[in-house]
């Protein structure tokens, strides 16, 4: 196992002590994220934990909800969300994040913003001084409009590229069926007036910076040899 591996297990472990039976918690998507629902799924079997009820955010995490033995409910039927745990592709001093590298981002903004309490959970690496110095902000667009959102976003001073499948032709299709346009700005100055700002483009569904109701961040820290969890 990589060190990033293993931090992000350690990060995972730590999750029990937000957890109390039958609440309701939104399932993020990512790679951090399966260590923390397969932990779950430990907690379960090993009758630490009774109950839960798992929304979501991705076909990703409710696949691997279900066989982690987490019962599922749709978003829709949940009156509320406990507790809302998810990755970050980045995140910034101010607990500001840019996610969407596997192309969740409009579902788990709705669960993590509806959320009562929204924790992250993530590796060291993915901090960052400010948002965008190494990762494009994802926008999910509808397919008949990418072109004229992709225009907007170039006039904004992005380089922006149409996502593209892998092991398969042509564009990433999210799991709402539309594309994804990364937009790599070269400097984020108010990333709440940015997230607003592109989610105003119309044809846009939703963007990948997050700039609310993050509660505290759980990292995976690697320093002088010794793994260790940082909350911020």
């Amino acid at each position: 196992m990589s060190v990033k591996d293993a931090l992000k297990r350690l990060v995972a472990k730590e999750i029990s002590a937000y957890l109390e039976d039958d609440m309701i918690i939104g399932l993020g998507s990512g790679s951090t994220m399966v260590y923390v629902i397969r932990e779950i799924g430990k907690l379960l079997k090993e009758g630490k934990l009774k109950r839960l009820f798992g929304v979501a955010t991705s076909f990703q995490s409710e696949i691997l909800g279900r066989e982690n033995g987490i019962q599922i409910i749709d978003f829709n039927v949940a009156d509320k969300i406990d507790l809302a745990i998810d990755g970050a592709d980045e995140i910034d001093p101010e607990k500001n994040l840019i996610k969407g590298g596997g192309g969740a981002h409009t579902r788990e903004k709705y669960i993590d913003y509806f959320a009562e309490r929204f924790l992250v959970v993530a590796d060291d690496s993915k901090l960052v001084n400010k948002l965008g110095q190494g990762f494009a902000v994802p926008v999910e667009v509808l397919p008949q409009a990418y072109q004229s959102v992709q225009k907007r976003l170039d006039k904004m001073n992005a380089v922006t590229k149409l996502r593209m499948a892998v092991k398969k032709a042509g564009p990433v299709i999210t799991d709402q069926g539309n594309f994804i346009i990364d937009a790599k700005f070269e400097d984020i100055e108010n990333p709440k007036e940015m997230e607003i700002e592109i989610n105003n483009i119309p044809g846009t569904l939703e963007n990948g910076i997050f700039t609310t109701r993050v509660e505290q961040v759980l990292i995976g820290n690697y320093s002088d040899g010794n793994m260790q969890v940082i909350r911020l």
